[in-house]
């Protein structure tokens, strides 16, 4: 029995490298947007536990922390996990 949802295609033919296998130098990217996550959400605690340090310094540090957090879900749908 066939496939009905394989249609009329041909033989499966191997999926084509992608222009983006580690060797373009996009591999430390993902990385580096990890360790800045943590270290300004560290910050982030770190400022909104302490009193007297200025609000803008919190929310310097919160703002920072998402940025990195939307720059990785950006990073991750543009270039997919690779293994």
């Amino acid at each position: 029995m066939t496939d009905p949802y394989r249609g009329f295609a041909g033989p499966e033919t191997p999926r084509p490298q992608s222009a983006h296998d580690g060797r373009d130098g996009t591999g430390f990217v993902r990385p580096v947007l990890w360790l800045l996550l943590v270290v300004f959400a560290v910050g982030n605690m770190v400022t909104s536990s302490i009193g007297g340090l200025s609000v803008f310094v919190g929310i310097g540090f919160g703002v920072a922390t998402l940025a990195c957090a939307v720059a990785l879900v950006a990073h991750h749908r543009r270039h997919g996990r690779r293994s």
